[in-house]
């Protein structure tokens, strides 16, 4: 088990500001399940898989969802897969914050977006849900909307009444062509909003 979740209840030792400034609640939003692995609505999912297994290191499973643990120049990373299903993103979220002692601000959701394009990167301090359940489910529960989210565009190209299907259905043949190199500037992110801050990641990533 991952050490820190060990001593995360028996520890009495009060974090400083400092020790908690360092430390990283990264939430990718998705659906367990096997049939919802490859869907569009799970590209948060897909991310942090992509991260860990890039970076080898390993999901455990944990209270409300699957946790890993990756330190990079002297700060800790951990990577959220809620089980909660979609909806209910914001109980896995609220508690991983309060357990691990990070504040809003250290927080990322990254989620899909059907008002961009494939693979457009849009990164952002706060907002509104935009109609994505996940995120206003984190939005309820946190009781504000001051969290920054990293959408990933996965396109409006259903026909009427076919969002559903298209948001849970598989990516075609030209998206998962395109997929690894998206998922590699995704990585990218996840470091760039830990190490250089949340402006400078926007304006390295945004648009991209």
């Amino acid at each position: 088990m991952i050490k820190w979740i060990s001593n995360l209840f028996s520890s009495t030792k009060i974090e400083d500001n400092t020790d908690c400034m360092k430390k990283f609640l990264i939430v990718g939003l998705g659906n367990i399940g096997a049939e919802y692995v490859n869907t569009r609505h799970n590209i948060g999912f897909k991310i942090v898989d992509f991260f860990a297994r890039k970076e080898g290191i390993n999901f455990e499973t944990v209270k409300l969802g699957s946790l890993a643990e990756y330190k990079f120049k002297g700060r800790t990373f951990l990577l959220l897969k809620p089980n909660t299903y979609m909806n209910l993103s914001g109980k896995a979220v609220k508690y991983w914050m309060t357990a691990a002692n990070i504040p809003l601000e250290n927080i990322l959701v990254i989620t899909d977006d059907l008002n961009l394009s494939f693979g457009t990167i849009r990164i952002k301090p706060k907002g509104s849900d935009g109609g994505h359940n996940g995120l206003k489910n984190i939005n309820l529960v946190l009781n504000t909307q001051n969290y920054t989210r990293f959408r990933f565009g996965i396109s409006d190209e259903f026909k009427k009444g076919k969002q559903v299907d298209y948001v849970l259905g598989d990516w075609d043949d030209a998206e998962k062509t395109a997929l690894p190199e998206r998922l590699e500037l995704a990585s990218e992110i996840i470091k760039s909003f830990g190490t250089a801050g949340l402006e400078n990641t926007m304006t390295t990533f945004n648009g991209k």
